[in-house]
C-alpha cells in the first residue's frame, strides 16, 4: 500500500505543478493582451488628436461617415495624411474638397470588376 500511495502522491504533484504552471501562462497571455489592448487605444488616441489637427471638422466628420462602410481605406488615407504632416509637405488644415480629391485618387486605384450577363 506505501508504494501506491507514493506513486498517488507523486502523481498528484506532477498534475498540481501542470495545473500551477498552466494557470501562470493564462495569466501571463491576459497581461500580454491587456498591454496590447492598452498600446492600441493609445495609438488610436494620438492618431484622433493629430487628425484632429491637420484636418477640419468638415473633412473629420466626412473621414468619420466613411470609417463606417470602409475601415481599411479610411485607415489608409488617415496614415497617409498623418505621415503627409509629419513629412511638412501639408500647408494648413486639410479641407472637405481635399480630402474628397483624395479619396477619389484611392477609390481610382482599386480595379473595378464588371460583370456583365447574356
Amino acid at each position: 500500500m506505501s508504494d501506491l500511495d507514493e506513486i498517488r502522491q507523486r502523481r498528484m504533484a506532477e498534475l498540481q505543478a501542470q495545473q500551477a504552471a498552466a494557470q501562470n501562462q493564462a495569466q501571463q497571455q491576459a497581461m500580454a493582451q491587456a498591454q496590447q489592448q492598452e498600446a492600441q487605444a493609445q495609438f488610436e488616441a494620438q492618431k484622433k488628436q493629430i487628425l484632429g489637427q491637420i484636418m477640419t471638422p468638415e473633412a473629420r466628420q466626412r473621414l468619420s461617415n466613411l470609417k463606417l462602410t470602409k475601415p481599411e481605406m479610411v485607415n489608409q488615407i488617415e496614415l497617409q495624411l498623418i505621415q503627409s504632416a509629419q513629412a511638412g509637405s501639408l500647408r494648413g488644415k486639410v479641407t472637405d474638397d481635399q480630402l474628397k480629391v483624395l479619396l477619389r485618387q484611392i477609390a481610382g486605384q482599386k480595379r473595378e470588376i464588371k460583370i456583365t450577363r447574356k
